[in-house]
């Protein structure tokens, strides 16, 4: 997997031996996304890591305990803190593992000088089943965001993490073989921040 991922890609951090990793390799790939490879037991899992840099250096922790205190069944598993001379500020995260409604996610703070932060070329998608699961979601996430980012069911929470709040049913509307029908969907979204499952399924089926 490693060579695969870094033929014409950067190693930011060489496969080898680390203290925390029998073996371990960070590397981007040609297209720009960064994956992380840590031998493990058991089956191989793509779990998304978030690196809090920056201005949000120092906010993992707290972003780990709300995004579980949103979504249902989930859980803050390791919590790794910073030691003096460990190269990130004393008492942050260098490592943390998190569960949301099943899904494992992995969050870092570093001090560290980086080139990268959240944007929305990364976002995380919820697909909701109701109205008040996408009111729920959106108003939950959005509280405290960049207003100027929200808009067609995307949002930006207030650490910067983009998130899609989708009708689970919009995938098969947009997808339409019918090309007016599609289209009537796709222009009543362009016209949102929230998406209304009502406004979408009348744009949907009017003629």
């Amino acid at each position: 997997m490693w060579a695969s991922l870094s033929a014409g890609g950067i190693a930011l951090m060489p496969l080898d031996k680390y203290p925390f990793s029998e073996k371990y390799g960070w590397i981007q790939d040609q297209y720009g996304l960064s994956w992380q490879l840590n031998l493990c037991h058991g089956n191989a899992k793509i779990v998304p890591s978030l690196l809090f840099v920056g201005q949000q250096n120092g906010q993992a922790e707290e972003a780990i305990h709300f995004y579980t205190s949103v979504f249902d069944n989930s859980s803050v598993g390791e919590l790794s803190r910073y030691k003096e001379g460990e190269g990130g500020t004393p008492g942050t995260l260098n490592y943390a593992a998190f569960n949301l409604n099943g899904q494992q996610f992995a969050a870092m703070d570093s001090s560290l000088a980086h080139d990268f932060g959240f944007t929305e070329a990364i976002s995380l998608m919820i697909e909701c089943q109701t109205q008040n699961e996408v009111d729920y979601f959106w108003d939950k996430l959005s509280a405290g965001g960049d207003l100027n980012a929200q808009q067609c069911g995307w949002l930006k929470d207030k650490y910067g993490v983009s998130w899609q709040v989708v009708p689970s049913m919009m995938a098969e509307m947009i997808g339409d073989p019918d090309v007016k029908k599609s289209g009537r969907v796709m222009e009543a979204m362009m016209q949102m921040k929230k998406l209304d499952i009502a406004e979408l399924r009348r744009a949907y089926e009017s003629s």
